[in-house]
């Protein structure tokens, strides 16, 4: 009974943090806003207990900041620690779909292209929530089939710290052909089992995702700049 118990709390938990990270990274909640313990709890009906361990969850993988004194408060991540982290991501992947070239099967290439065609239908009906989705699981499928586990789960907690910024980049990206462009060159790699020439085709993809968010933050702070100089 116990266990049954403790698999069930950690199902709340785990529902609990999904539903936090999924406002994050859609931008509800945004970078230097609290995240109330009781009121949070009350609207999900929920215990405090499950919402402090999610919290906690949320907190470790980089997305929320706990203090004594103000709790937990959205985490606002700086465009140094992005680029930092968004350079790692990218070394990562790369050696992931090197190793997955080697490793994985002709089915499990065959599986990698039909959510690439999924995606491309996204594409073409301009749907970028199922776009983005099918993206992020490709994404994550390619490091899956490396076979490395330190690699999955490295890889895991540092693309879930910038699940936020990969997606706000999708959002604004006004070159979005370009990034299915690029998805077409890595799954032709993948296909050939070019080990070579996927990396540096995904590493040239990431590396394009720092520089539109990049992009995109540079332009709000001189836009904020002009304003602050117009009302001074």
């Amino acid at each position: 009974m116990e266990d049954i118990e403790t698999k069930s709390r950690a199902g709340l938990v785990e529902k609990v943090a999904d539903y936090l990270r999924e406002h994050i990274v859609m931008d509800h909640f945004q970078p230097g806003q609290r995240l109330p313990e009781r009121t949070l709890a009350d609207q999900l009906k929920v215990s405090r207990t499950p919402m402090r361990e999610a919290l906690k969850t949320l907190a470790a993988e980089g997305l929320v900041v706990i203090s004594p004194h103000r709790g937990a408060v959205v985490a606002d991540v700086s465009p140094a620690d992005i680029q930092e982290k968004a350079y790692v991501l990218s070394v990562l992947e790369q050696a992931a779909a090197e190793l997955a070239c080697i490793k994985a099967t002709d089915d499990d290439i065959s599986e990698l292209q039909a959510l690439h065609f999924e995606m491309k239908a996204a594409f073409l009906r301009r749907d970028r929530q199922n776009y983005f989705r099918l993206n992020q699981e490709i994404h994550n499928r390619i490091v899956s089939l490396s076979g490395n586990a330190s690699l999955v789960e490295i890889h895991g907690n540092l693309s879930r710290q910038l699940y936020r910024v990969r997606y706000l980049s999708n959002q604004k990206n006004d070159k979005w052909s370009v990034a299915m462009t690029e998805h077409e060159a890595i799954m032709d790699a993948m296909e050939a089992r070019d080990a070579e020439r996927i990396g540096r085709e995904l590493r040239n993809h990431l590396g394009k995702t720092w520089v539109k968010y990049a992009h995109e933050e540079n332009a709000q702070d001189n836009k904020m700049e002009g304003i602050d100089s117009a009302l001074s």
